[in-house]
């Protein structure tokens, strides 16, 4: 990796010993694999369950309707917190911040176990829940950005694709982990999982955080932050600076955060929905579908990943994007033959080779994009406005178009080909930067052909 100093280049290696990087990566992939289960648990009770107990006034497929807005609601809050946690991440550091963040989704998944329904409280119910959103919404928004920067700021200089990869598979692993919970919670008799089944995956929530945190406060603060406040003073506003500094980069990041994002959440949501809702097949089925998916892109994020550290990370996340583009009729084709085989390799292509051909290269592409006293605010910040664009109403767009085609899929796909074309067109704006220093303070989107790079632009700093 070539560190550069005007137009000369210098080599630099990776000061840490393999060993020490087990506990980051551990780190890296269970405290996010925990804290998006907590995430990802809503979700999937968003599709299941949420409509009949928060919303039972409503005709069915508006009350599902109206619980997926409550699923983009926590979305509104994931740019603020990405801007608060984000400060705090590059003014202190990253082990900090991704202490509090984990505990506040947790707490936050917690008490939505102990909700009272509208039955008990009325309105209250919903104006609980969507709070209660917030508060995670806010601690999401800097959490993923956080796992990914320990993990990348620790790789060994060829291989932060392959290391970096480890925080999004944890973001998989969690959403694995929810499915197969409820998948266990849906075995109950219906009247059970309406009364108090739904709550279990929630309140259990709590020792798995508890867990992270524990992981998490044996890690120690990342080299590339502590030796970047030593030779430069820290930023007064990091995420102004990042949108000012670097506007192409961070226009890049949103743009190639729409498919991975939307369809992230699109087919292992409103997939469940489409399923259960629309098709009338049964739930298992629908479960069977998403953890099979699931459990193929952690696979896909890994391998993909690895590959972006050899050919680059454009080629293979735009691969991915136009995979997207074009099994989206495909998969819904496969899906409403009703063939339980069939749907378990829709979900398991789409998400194992669309999903993990963007997810895996993702967490080094977007690191690498910013330097480091601005790396969490640009990251997380770039990364969360995406997220309100793509994720947060990805489900609600979904599920309202499926209603005003009369439960046609069709809207859907071309929705997902839309996202996908962005993101593909954003990330070939973007720039290259695999082989890049990720100690660096410059832009990677000014690095010329030779190496060499040209003035920072200057940015207000604080002692």
């Amino acid at each position: 990796m070539a560190h550069t100093n005007g137009p000369h280049t210098i080599r630099r290696g990776s000061t840490q010993p393999k060993r020490s990087l087990i506990p980051i990566m551990l780190a890296a992939a269970v405290g996010s694999a925990l804290e998006w289960y907590d995430f990802f648990v809503y979700g999937t009770a968003a599709a299941l369950v949420f409509g009949d107990l928060f919303f039972p006034k409503f005709e069915p497929s508006m009350g599902m309707l109206l619980s997926f807005t409550t699923f983009g609601v926590g979305f509104v809050a994931r740019p603020f917190g990405g801007i608060l946690f984000g400060y705090l991440g590059d003014r202190w550091g990253r082990k900090p911040v991704l202490v509090t963040t984990i505990l506040l989704v947790g707490g936050g998944t917690f008490l939505i176990g102990l909700l009272p329904t509208y039955a008990e409280i009325g309105l209250w119910a919903p104006v609980l829940l969507a709070g209660l959103r917030l508060v995670q919404g806010l601690g999401a928004g800097a959490e993923y950005g956080g796992a990914v920067i320990l993990a990348v700021e620790y790789a060994p200089e060829t291989r932060r694709g392959f290391f970096g990869s480890f925080a999004p598979m944890g973001v998989t692993v969690g959403n694995l982990l929810a499915a197969g919970v409820f998948g266990l919670v849906s075995l109950l008799p219906k009247d059970q999982v309406m009364s108090w089944g739904w709550r279990v995956p929630f309140l259990i929530s709590l020792a798995l955080v508890l867990v992270g945190v524990l992981i998490r406060l044996r890690v120690q603060e990342t080299p590339v932050f502590t030796e970047a406040v030593k030779r430069r003073p820290r930023i007064a506003i990091p995420a102004l600076a990042a949108l000012s500094r670097h506007p192409r980069n961070f226009a890049v990041v949103v743009g190639a955060r729409l498919a991975e994002n939307g369809l992230g959440y699109l087919f292992p949501v409103f997939g469940l929905s489409y399923i259960i809702n629309t098709l009338h097949l049964p739930r298992n089925t629908a479960l069977l579908g998403v953890f099979t998916g699931n459990f193929v892109e952690i696979a896909g994020i890994l391998f993909f990943g690895y590959l972006s550290d050899k050919v680059g990370r454009r080629p293979v996340y735009m691969g991915g994007a136009l995979f997207s583009a074009l099994f989206a009729f495909p998969f819904f084709a496969l899906v409403n033959t009703g063939n339980t085989a069939l749907i378990v390799i829709a979900f398991a292509l789409i998400m194992g080779i669309g999903g993990g051909a963007m997810f895996g290269p993702q967490a080094a592409y977007f690191a690498e994009l910013f330097g480091p006293r601005l790396r969490f605010s640009g990251f997380a910040f770039a990364r969360e406005l995406g997220s309100i664009l793509a994720g947060g109403p990805a489900p609600a767009v979904a599920s309202l178009l499926v209603l005003w085609m009369d439960g046609a899929p069709w809207g859907v796909a071309l929705y997902v080909i839309a996202l996908s074309v962005i993101t593909a067109a954003a990330v070939w704006w973007g720039p290259e930067t695999h082989t890049s220093d990720i100690r660096a303070d410059y832009d990677p989107a000014n690095e010329a052909a030779d190496g060499a790079v040209t003035a920072p632009v200057p940015i207000r700093t604080i002692g």
